[in-house]
């Protein structure tokens, strides 16, 4: 059975290596490694076909090293049993082990002491963040690298070299395909190699020959063969946690193009959920005093939305997206938790004061409870002077008005002259 073209295309050599220049160009740290023949273990961390797989076969095909390929998740102890025989029969071996993060721990402890006399060099590869996924004892002996996803021109090349290679890629079929059309499955896989080279030959092997013996590729059967831009985005993956911060920056930084873009990503991934949940935090973390009136009207989409389900919950998801990112910006109750939070946390704490203390029970007087007590609807404009924070606390001042808005220039006008009557 032939092996799908992207497999076949895998480089052989590091100069071979698409992209990825902040590691294997000239004098950068992978390739100093492989001149060096002074190789240590690896992990290699980035989305789907940008290269992982690619540059552990390059390190071992231009080293000379056996290499061998292994999964984590799928195979078992007695495989790695067998890796570690031949390693100690013919010296140095390069394993790459996919999925890396989830190699269990009877598996990574087999594997600990051969990595640390150096009989096998290992090339962990993973879409997750390893500073996350991976467990310390695997991680502490290897270096972490991050790969990238390929530009649309790395692509390009390697639809190229794929388009001309005779031996291993598509060159003996007489392919006929214009500029547009190559810069179309360069464009659209959103870098990655994998699915591009495999659209390619989907193209190519489902496309008859014309009346002049031409496989004529045309943009509709590229459009037809990649279907639609893959989303590199895993629910259970880095990349999730990416897409969700840089939807709540977007919005912070009043960017609406960008937030709209971030929402859409996510909703196209099917997160209506997640996606609610983050522009909840977001109306009362980042608009909150900035514009009111945005935070309820938020909570209202969200509520239509969770009712509405998609795909017409996009509709109020986007009103709510652009109403915060065009809303003056506030995050002064935030700051104002986290502070009383952090000095809670720090043991920096003290006893109610008596006088707010519950005296609803019997017995409570000759505690001392609720005695003298002030009720702010008895004195004029419903305010009075008295302590309300415990002893210790009492000059504290978490609440640090900073108006962006009508609304908080007004609450911090009120603030400041109930502080002055203090």
């Amino acid at each position: 059975m032939q092996q799908p073209l992207a497999y076949r295309m895998r480089p052989k050599h590091i100069n071979q290596v698409l992209g990825q220049t902040h590691l294997v160009g000239p004098g950068k740290i992978i390739r100093r490694m492989v001149e060096a023949k002074r190789l240590s273990s690896m992990i290699l961390y980035g989305p789907p076909g940008t290269g992982k797989t690619s540059i552990a076969a390059a390190i071992a095909g231009t080293t000379q090293y056996a290499f061998r390929h292994l999964n984590a998740a799928t195979d078992a102890k007695k495989d790695l049993e067998v890796v570690v025989a031949e390693a100690k029969m013919s010296g140095t071996l390069i394993l790459l082990l996919d999925e890396i993060h989830r190699l269990n721990k009877l598996k990574q402890d087999y594997l600990l002491p051969h990595l640390e006399n150096g009989r096998i060099i290992l090339i962990g590869a993973t879409t997750e963040n390893p500073y996350i996924s991976i467990n310390p004892a695997i991680r502490s002996r290897a270096q972490i690298f991050e790969v990238k996803a390929l530009s649309s021109q790395d692509i390009q090349r390697g639809l190229e070299r794929a388009i001309q290679d005779s031996e291993n890629g598509l060159g003996k079929y007489p392919i006929e395909m214009d500029e547009s059309t190559l810069k179309h499955f360069s464009s659209v896989t959103n870098g990655d190699i994998r699915s591009a080279l495999n659209a390619l030959e989907l193209a190519v092997l489902s496309t008859p020959e014309n009346s002049q013996g031409k496989i004529v590729i045309t943009q509709a059967i590229a459009e037809e063969c990649l279907q639609r831009k893959r989303l590199t985005h895993d629910k259970d993956g880095d990349n999730h946690y990416d897409v969700i911060s840089a939807l709540q920056k977007s919005i912070r930084g009043s960017d609406v193009d960008a937030a709209m873009y971030y929402l859409a990503v996510l909703l196209e991934a099917g997160e209506l959920i997640i996606a609610c949940r983050r522009l909840l935090v977001i109306a009362y973390e980042d608009v909150g005093f900035g514009n009111p009136q945005a935070t309820q009207r938020t909570v209202a989409a969200v509520e239509a939305a969770e009712k509405l389900g998609l795909p017409e919950a996009r509709i109020p998801l986007a009103f709510a997206v652009a109403d915060l990112a065009l809303s003056p910006k506030s995050n002064t109750s935030y700051r104002a938790i986290n502070a009383a939070m952090a000095d809670i946390e720090a043991g920096y704490t003290g006893p109610v004061p008596d006088a707010l203390r519950d005296g609803h029970y019997a017995g409570a007087k000759k505690l001392g409870r609720s005695i003298g007590y002030k009720n702010p609807h008895e004195y004029p404009n419903h305010f009075v002077s008295q302590q309300y924070l415990p002893d210790r606390l009492k000059t504290k001042q978490y609440f640090h008005p900073d108006p962006t808005g009508k609304y908080e220039t007004a609450i911090s006008q009120y603030y400041q002259e109930i502080k002055e009557q203090q």
